[in-house]
């Protein structure tokens, strides 16, 4: 349609232009001279348009290069972070080991310390109860008070009474048996 408007213009133009009317070309004139502004306005408004979609277009490209450097400097950043919490994983890692090791070695250690302490006590009773029997049975002087002494510190040291030693009894029982028989060696010699 614009075609056709274009070609009946030219020919209204063309009719005008021969038939030589001077209000008619002035007035030609006028309408060519607006026609040519708008046209020359329309030029710049493209242009115009034109630099501002390549403006657009570079200030566009640039985003998306400073975005895609972030993107790279992240990913980076990120690859360094994931490397370092690793790395911290790994002595955090070690450490609980290193702590299980010694936690072990410790209570090891302790173990050994209550055995020993446990052994060194038990030595220490057993000399205590030796020296406790050895003055009970101070005093006795023939094989029949020795077995009195013997029986009056059994009913008292006896396990199953209230204040019984067990431990007491065993020492009681060497004593006696050591006592006894440098009686009766004694009695033979």
């Amino acid at each position: 349609m614009a075609t056709y408007e274009i070609n009946e213009e030219s020919q209204l133009f063309e009719k005008t232009l021969a038939s030589g009317n001077a209000n008619e070309l002035n007035e030609l004139k006028a309408f060519l001279f607006k026609e040519n502004i708008r046209i020359e306005m329309e030029k710049r408004e493209l242009e115009e348009l034109k630099k501002k979609v390549f403006e657009d277009r570079e200030r566009l490209r640039s985003e998306s290069d400073d975005v895609n450097k972030k993107i790279v400097s992240e990913r980076s950043r990120l690859k360094q972070e994931e490397m370092f919490f690793e790395k911290k994983m790994d002595i955090l890692k070690n450490g609980f080991e290193s702590l299980e090791a010694d936690r072990r070695a410790l209570e090891k250690a302790r173990k050994q310390f209550e055995q020993d302490r446990l052994s060194i006590s038990d030595s220490v009773r057993r000399v205590k109860n030796e020296e406790v029997a050895v003055m009970l049975f101070q005093g006795v002087t023939s094989l029949l008070s020795l077995k009195k002494r013997y029986k009056d510190l059994l009913k008292i040291f006896h396990p199953d009474n209230m204040g019984g030693d067990h431990e007491m009894v065993l020492t009681i029982n060497q004593i006696y048996d050591d006592l006894r028989r440098n009686y009766e060696d004694s009695k033979i010699i």
